[in-house]
């Protein structure tokens, strides 16, 4: 078996079986790119069902010398994923990689924004100009709804449920579930759909999207990371924020007003919580007054 075919199969399981989103698959597929670009740099020959665990030592070695720990362990667990799918398909016998540990990497706090950041963000936008309606529904959504940016651009107008106060969000996965969403927000989004999304041309199979861009087709994620670098700057906020940073925010701020951690993990679409419980560690005046209110020796 081949390199190429092999990643192409592995994709494709992924993808159906596993039930993985279009930007995982592409991050295992990179990190599989990698050691093949290594074997074809120093024209090695070894295909995916004899490559032996010292020359995937020596690919690690080499990279090691130009990435982080975070990068090695990302491309460590790659090609983990990778081998596993190769012995799950009875091509290999073991994983090359079962003896081989990752790079020890701490955990790396969300950014977030205060609140009063997140009001001179959206005080930034021009509501005179035609997109100001569209990108302050978008900076609300983000924070209000706490979604990713992918489950942003996705989102469809059938996806709407305001009577119900809620939007259904596709997640990683394609797994489904209910956001609450409320008043001001939905208000928000009414007013750009009346003022501006009413009055461009909309391409056909984007009629259904919420939110568009100036040709009336799906917005990229790169258009949405621009609108809000743009906006942090005009606010005149100096932390290198993202759209994720909304989400982070959102989570926080939940949190710190008393919210229930397994509330939280469902409103984020977390499949585990202790990938919410990194909350916990933001702010410590936080869990000082839990701590407080409800231990029975707090006196």
């Amino acid at each position: 078996m081949k390199w190429s075919p092999a990643l192409i199969d592995f994709q494709h399981y992924l993808k159906i079986e596993r039930g993985l989103s279009q930007n995982t698959v592409h991050s295992y597929r990179l990190d599989v790119q990698k050691l093949m670009r290594y074997l074809q740099t120093h024209s090695i020959t070894a295909d995916p069902i004899d490559i032996k665990v010292e020359l995937i030592q020596q690919f690690l070695y080499e990279l090691a010398k130009n990435a982080n720990a975070r990068t090695q362990s990302r491309v460590i667990s790659g090609l983990r994923s990778f081998f596993d799918y190769l012995v799950f398909e009875n091509y290999r016998k073991s994983n090359p990689l079962e003896q081989i540990e990752a790079p020890k990497i701490g955990r790396k706090l969300p950014d977030t924004l205060a609140v009063l950041e997140i009001d001179k963000i959206v005080a930034a936008i021009d509501l005179s100009k035609p997109l100001g309606e569209r990108n302050r529904a978008i900076i609300e959504t983000l924070y209000s709804c706490g979604l990713r940016v992918s489950e942003l651009t996705h989102l469809k107008i059938s996806d709407l449920f305001f009577e119900e106060g809620f939007l259904k969000v596709t997640g990683k996965g394609d797994k489904q579930r209910f956001v609450p969403i409320g008043v001001n927000t939905q208000k928000f989004i009414n007013l750009y759909r009346q003022h501006w999304r009413s009055l461009i041309e909309i391409a056909a199979e984007h009629k259904d999207t919420l939110f568009l861009n100036q040709r009336g087709k799906q917005l990229t994620r790169a258009m949405i990371f621009t609108i809000v670098k743009k906006l942090a700057e005009k606010a005149g906020i100096q932390k290198s924020i993202s759209p994720h940073t909304f989400r982070h925010s959102f989570a926080t701020h939940l949190l710190e007003n008393g919210a229930d951690l397994r509330a939280i993990q469902m409103m984020l679409g977390h499949e585990s919580i202790t990938t919410t419980e990194i909350y916990m560690h933001l702010d410590k005046s936080h869990l000082k007054k839990v701590m407080t209110k409800f231990h029975p020796r707090r006196s």
